[in-house]
């Protein structure tokens, strides 16, 4: 039997904290619970969590401050904001702490469930890099696991997270136009913040890593009107 995704829920509102551990415990997630934040970030310490789900506006330490203690011992776990904090401002700091996703309150339940299992999905994709240990492109190495970019002079490159998802992304996909759409759904998931310039400006770096002429890549191509692809052997 597969185990159950785990998740950390911290919301001060009683009824609402038990309406949405009931929900998510009915999707076969198993639910943890917490009404402030400095239990959260003790349960955090003591067990490990597929998702954390986040209000803002809680007890002893805030949602923002969570977020960002939790980035700093954690880089890897998606972490979703359920606010009724829903100023543009209030978005920005919370992607900026760190977060995945944000949800204002009031909100559609079957949104939040659908959210939180692509978050869920997104971080089990991330996991599976581990299992994808290396990949050689020219005379550059991805270590996926550590996310670190090896050059053939022996220096090193530090990846984000996201860069290398997509690297992992296009090259699984070798040889094969990869859509804007799927790219923004497998590495930003469904609710997309970023443009598709974003990605533009992702493609634009792997050359600056890769390619021996910027101005004419043989790895990574775009695809007019469709999106990118990554070819495994250079053409000459």
């Amino acid at each position: 039997m597969q185990a159950k995704q785990r998740i950390l829920l911290v919301e001060d509102e009683e009824h609402l904290l038990e309406a949405i551990k009931l929900n998510l415990e009915l999707e076969g997630y198993r639910v943890t619970t917490a009404t402030d934040g400095k239990k959260a970030l003790k349960i955090f310490k003591e067990e490990r969590f597929n998702l954390v789900v986040l209000d803002v506006m809680i007890p002893e330490i805030d949602g923002f401050q969570v977020a960002e203690t939790i980035r700093l011992q954690n880089t890897e776990v998606p972490i979703m904001f359920l606010t009724a904090k829903n100023s543009s401002e209030d978005r920005i700091t919370g992607l900026k702490k760190g977060a995945d996703d944000y949800l204002v309150k009031p909100f559609n339940l079957e949104e939040l469930i659908l959210r939180v299992g692509n978050l869920i999905r997104r971080g089990l994709k991330a996991d599976d890099l581990k299992e994808f240990n290396s990949y050689t492109i020219g005379e550059k190495t991805i270590y996926f696991n550590s996310y670190e970019l090896h050059h053939a002079d022996g220096s090193i490159t530090s990846l984000t997270k996201k860069e290398t998802m997509l690297l992992k992304l296009l090259i699984e996909r070798k040889n094969e136009a990869v859509s804007r759409e799927q790219i923004l759904e497998t590495v930003w998931n469904y609710d997309v913040y970023p443009s598709t310039r974003t990605i533009d400006n992702f493609i634009l770096t792997f050359r600056k890593y890769f390619e021996p002429d910027q101005k004419h890549p043989v790895f990574f191509h775009s695809i007019r009107g469709v999106g990118y692809k990554f070819t495994d052997t250079p053409t000459v």
